[in-house]
């Protein structure tokens, strides 16, 4: 598969969306993530996988976590560099190149929806973190995925949006029945919170490793 992210053009006009006619669903998918890593009470380490213009690598920082953003795509990580975002690497999702439990969380945020083999990184996700993974996807049941693609430009017409059921098996696909896993959704713009609901249009997922 081709990067959809490799334009430059592309890079440096991709945080224009969380600036204009995404920027409500911007608050609410940070909204769900906040309440994602509250489930991490001792977490002080993140590595953002998939990480961009470091739009959400930011935002971690401002958490109070240490942050550090990884993307394959030398464009989108340039764009991040001019926009101050914390630590960015270069590297595949598929070989990361961190030791085994070497960060705490691993998150994916609208990125495991571009990668040709999403079982592959999340397993590399697992052998780097030493807590667990904090997924943010959109959601293949709901409008949302529809309005990207029209509204966010053609990046994601290459995108494959998942249900809530199907994150799920992948998730216990790599790490079994035994973690601890837990999901909301956000719904619609007139409602600011998330429920544990199949039809909101981002999906939430924290997944605890131990």
């Amino acid at each position: 598969m081709n990067n959809p992210f490799a334009n430059p053009e592309t890079a440096a006009s991709y945080e224009v969306w969380y600036q204009t006619v995404g920027r409500t669903a911007d608050q609410q998918e940070k909204a769900l993530l906040k309440w994602l890593l509250s489930k991490f009470k001792a977490a002080r380490s993140i590595l953002e996988v998939g990480s961009g213009t470091g739009h959400f690598t930011r935002w971690l920082s401002e958490q109070g976590l240490l942050a550090m953003g990884l993307d394959s795509s030398r464009p989108m990580l340039e764009e991040a560099i001019r926009l101050r975002s914390p630590v960015c690497l270069q590297a595949d999702a598929t070989a990361l190149p961190f030791r085994s439990a070497s960060v705490d969380l691993v998150a994916f945020i609208t990125t495991l929806e571009f990668l040709p083999d999403p079982i592959l990184a999340l397993t590399e996700a697992i052998r780097v973190a030493r807590e667990g993974l904090v997924l943010g996807v959109l959601n293949a049941l709901r409008w949302l995925g529809r309005q990207y693609r029209r509204e966010a430009g053609p990046i994601w017409e290459a995108a494959r949006f998942y249900t809530p059921n199907e994150l799920k098996r992948m998730v216990q696909e790599v790490v079994g029945d035994q973690p601890k896993v837990v999901w909301r959704t956000t719904l619609w713009s007139c409602w600011p919170g998330a429920l544990p609901l199949p039809w909101g249009g981002f999906i939430g997922m924290a997944v605890r490793l131990h």
